[in-house]
Protein backbone atom coordinates (compact mmCIF):
# COMPACT_ATOMS: atom_id res chain seq x y z
CA UNK A 1 0.00 0.00 0.00
CA UNK A 2 2.81 2.40 0.87
CA UNK A 3 4.62 1.38 -2.30
CA UNK A 4 1.50 2.15 -4.39
CA UNK A 5 1.21 5.60 -2.75
CA UNK A 6 4.88 6.34 -3.41
CA UNK A 7 4.46 5.18 -7.01
CA UNK A 8 1.41 7.45 -7.52
CA UNK A 9 3.29 10.44 -6.05
CA UNK A 10 6.29 9.72 -8.27
CA UNK A 11 4.06 9.56 -11.37
CA UNK A 12 2.36 12.85 -10.41
CA UNK A 13 5.74 14.50 -9.91
CA UNK A 14 6.94 13.31 -13.33
CA UNK A 15 3.66 14.45 -14.97
CA UNK A 16 4.09 17.88 -13.39
CA UNK A 17 7.48 18.27 -15.05
CA UNK A 18 6.08 17.96 -18.59
CA UNK A 19 5.73 21.19 -20.54
CA UNK A 20 3.47 19.99 -23.36
CA UNK A 21 0.24 21.97 -23.39
CA UNK A 22 1.61 24.64 -21.06
CA UNK A 23 2.70 28.20 -21.66
CA UNK A 24 6.38 28.66 -22.24
CA UNK A 25 8.21 30.65 -19.59
CA UNK A 26 8.77 34.34 -20.31
CA UNK A 27 12.20 35.00 -21.69
CA UNK A 28 12.43 38.69 -20.79
CA UNK A 29 10.90 38.59 -17.33
CA UNK A 30 7.42 39.03 -15.93
CA UNK A 31 6.82 42.54 -17.32
CA UNK A 32 4.59 43.50 -20.24
CA UNK A 33 6.34 43.75 -23.59
CA UNK A 34 7.44 47.13 -24.88
CA UNK A 35 7.12 48.40 -28.44
CA UNK A 36 6.65 45.96 -31.28
CA UNK A 37 9.89 44.19 -32.19
CA UNK A 38 11.80 45.62 -35.13
CA UNK A 39 14.22 42.69 -35.34
CA UNK A 40 13.95 39.02 -34.65
CA UNK A 41 11.39 36.38 -35.57
CA UNK A 42 8.30 38.57 -34.94
CA UNK A 43 9.44 41.69 -36.78
CA UNK A 44 7.38 40.75 -39.87
CA UNK A 45 4.20 40.60 -37.79
CA UNK A 46 4.56 44.07 -36.26
CA UNK A 47 2.04 46.60 -37.57
CA UNK A 48 2.86 50.27 -37.39
CA UNK A 49 0.61 52.67 -35.51
CA UNK A 50 -0.52 54.51 -38.65
CA UNK A 51 -1.85 51.34 -40.25
CA UNK A 52 -3.63 50.35 -37.05
CA UNK A 53 -5.05 53.87 -36.72
CA UNK A 54 -6.32 53.88 -40.32
CA UNK A 55 -8.06 50.55 -39.75
CA UNK A 56 -9.64 51.84 -36.55
CA UNK A 57 -10.81 55.03 -38.29
CA UNK A 58 -12.39 52.95 -41.04
CA UNK A 59 -14.28 50.94 -38.42
CA UNK A 60 -15.48 54.04 -36.55
CA UNK A 61 -13.24 53.61 -33.49
CA UNK A 62 -11.94 57.18 -33.42
CA UNK A 63 -10.68 57.27 -29.82
CA UNK A 64 -8.69 54.07 -30.35
CA UNK A 65 -7.42 55.42 -33.68
CA UNK A 66 -6.19 58.52 -31.87
CA UNK A 67 -4.26 56.29 -29.45
CA UNK A 68 -2.76 54.34 -32.35
CA UNK A 69 -1.73 57.55 -34.10
CA UNK A 70 -0.16 58.77 -30.85
CA UNK A 71 1.80 55.52 -30.72
CA UNK A 72 2.89 56.15 -34.32
CA UNK A 73 4.12 59.59 -33.25
CA UNK A 74 6.24 57.88 -30.61
CA UNK A 75 7.59 55.43 -33.16
CA UNK A 76 8.32 57.73 -36.09
CA UNK A 77 8.00 61.28 -34.76
CA UNK A 78 5.51 63.93 -35.83
CA UNK A 79 5.71 63.33 -39.57
CA UNK A 80 3.20 64.90 -41.94
CA UNK A 81 1.32 61.58 -42.09
CA UNK A 82 1.07 61.39 -38.32
CA UNK A 83 0.05 65.04 -37.92
CA UNK A 84 -2.65 64.67 -40.57
CA UNK A 85 -3.92 61.43 -39.04
CA UNK A 86 -4.02 62.93 -35.54
CA UNK A 87 -5.90 65.93 -36.92
CA UNK A 88 -8.42 63.74 -38.72
CA UNK A 89 -9.08 61.62 -35.63
CA UNK A 90 -9.59 64.75 -33.52
CA UNK A 91 -11.99 66.07 -36.15
CA UNK A 92 -14.05 62.89 -36.00
CA UNK A 93 -14.15 63.25 -32.22
CA UNK A 94 -15.46 66.81 -32.56
CA UNK A 95 -12.28 68.44 -31.26
CA UNK A 96 -12.16 71.10 -33.95
CA UNK A 97 -9.54 73.34 -32.34
CA UNK A 98 -7.07 70.50 -31.88
CA UNK A 99 -7.81 69.16 -35.35
CA UNK A 100 -7.22 72.56 -36.95
CA UNK A 101 -3.91 73.06 -35.13
CA UNK A 102 -2.60 69.62 -36.11
CA UNK A 103 -3.70 69.95 -39.74
CA UNK A 104 -2.16 73.44 -40.04
CA UNK A 105 1.08 71.96 -38.65
CA UNK A 106 0.85 69.18 -41.27
CA UNK A 107 0.52 71.62 -44.19
CA UNK A 108 3.43 73.66 -42.79
CA UNK A 109 5.49 70.46 -42.62
CA UNK A 110 4.62 69.54 -46.23
CA UNK A 111 2.81 72.25 -48.21
CA UNK A 112 2.00 69.74 -50.97
CA UNK A 113 0.34 67.11 -48.77
CA UNK A 114 -3.16 66.92 -50.27
CA UNK A 115 -4.96 64.94 -47.50
CA UNK A 116 -3.97 67.52 -44.87
CA UNK A 117 -5.22 70.40 -47.04
CA UNK A 118 -8.51 68.65 -47.70
CA UNK A 119 -9.08 67.69 -44.08
CA UNK A 120 -8.22 71.22 -42.95
CA UNK A 121 -10.93 72.43 -45.32
CA UNK A 122 -13.40 70.05 -43.68
CA UNK A 123 -12.49 71.43 -40.24
CA UNK A 124 -12.98 74.99 -41.46
CA UNK A 125 -16.38 74.12 -42.95
CA UNK A 126 -17.38 72.56 -39.64
CA UNK A 127 -16.35 75.77 -37.89
CA UNK A 128 -18.40 77.85 -40.34
CA UNK A 129 -15.34 79.49 -41.92
CA UNK A 130 -16.57 78.92 -45.46
CA UNK A 131 -14.34 81.49 -47.21
CA UNK A 132 -11.10 80.07 -45.88
CA UNK A 133 -12.38 76.52 -46.37
CA UNK A 134 -13.06 77.28 -50.03
CA UNK A 135 -9.49 78.60 -50.45
CA UNK A 136 -8.09 75.51 -48.70
CA UNK A 137 -10.20 73.13 -50.84
CA UNK A 138 -8.97 74.97 -53.96
CA UNK A 139 -5.40 74.36 -52.83
CA UNK A 140 -6.10 70.66 -52.24
CA UNK A 141 -7.89 70.41 -55.61
CA UNK A 142 -4.98 72.05 -57.46
CA UNK A 143 -2.32 69.95 -55.73
CA UNK A 144 -4.34 66.79 -56.38
CA UNK A 145 -4.72 67.59 -60.08
CA UNK A 146 -8.47 66.96 -59.82
CA UNK A 147 -7.79 63.24 -59.38
CA UNK A 148 -9.85 62.64 -56.23
CA UNK A 149 -13.63 62.99 -56.65
CA UNK A 150 -14.22 63.62 -52.95
CA UNK A 151 -11.93 66.67 -52.98
CA UNK A 152 -13.78 68.01 -56.04
CA UNK A 153 -17.11 67.44 -54.24
CA UNK A 154 -15.83 69.19 -51.11
CA UNK A 155 -14.81 72.20 -53.21
CA UNK A 156 -18.16 72.21 -55.00
CA UNK A 157 -20.05 72.20 -51.70
CA UNK A 158 -17.87 74.96 -50.27
CA UNK A 159 -18.39 77.11 -53.38
CA UNK A 160 -22.15 76.58 -53.24
CA UNK A 161 -22.21 77.43 -49.55
CA UNK A 162 -20.11 80.56 -50.17
CA UNK A 163 -22.44 81.79 -52.91
CA UNK A 164 -25.55 81.03 -50.90
CA UNK A 165 -25.03 80.59 -47.12
CA UNK A 166 -28.48 78.98 -46.86
CA UNK A 167 -27.51 76.40 -49.50
CA UNK A 168 -28.63 72.87 -48.79
CA UNK A 169 -27.87 69.85 -50.92
CA UNK A 170 -30.76 67.66 -49.87
CA UNK A 171 -30.99 67.27 -46.13
CA UNK A 172 -27.28 67.42 -45.33
CA UNK A 173 -23.86 68.20 -46.74
CA UNK A 174 -21.33 65.45 -47.15
CA UNK A 175 -17.70 66.37 -46.66
CA UNK A 176 -15.11 63.66 -47.14
CA UNK A 177 -12.01 63.26 -45.04
CA UNK A 178 -9.12 61.97 -47.10
CA UNK A 179 -6.04 60.09 -45.99
CA UNK A 180 -2.98 59.00 -47.91
CA UNK A 181 -3.89 55.84 -49.78
CA UNK A 182 -7.11 54.67 -51.38
CA UNK A 183 -9.57 55.14 -48.53
CA UNK A 184 -11.69 58.11 -47.56
CA UNK A 185 -13.59 58.79 -44.37
CA UNK A 186 -17.05 60.31 -44.68
CA UNK A 187 -17.94 63.21 -42.42
CA UNK A 188 -21.55 64.33 -42.28
CA UNK A 189 -22.27 67.96 -41.53
CA UNK A 190 -25.33 68.62 -39.40
CA UNK A 191 -28.07 70.38 -41.40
Amino acid sequence: MIRAGVLVLALLAVAGCQTAGRLAPLEDGPYAPGLAPTTGPFADEAVDGLTVGHRLMASGEYELALEAYSRAAGETGLTVDVLSALGSANLRLGRLGQAETLLRDAVKEDPEFVPAWNNLGVVLMEKGETGEAMRVFRTAFALDGAATPSIRDNLRLALAKMENPAYTDGDNHNFDLVRRGASAYLLLEAP
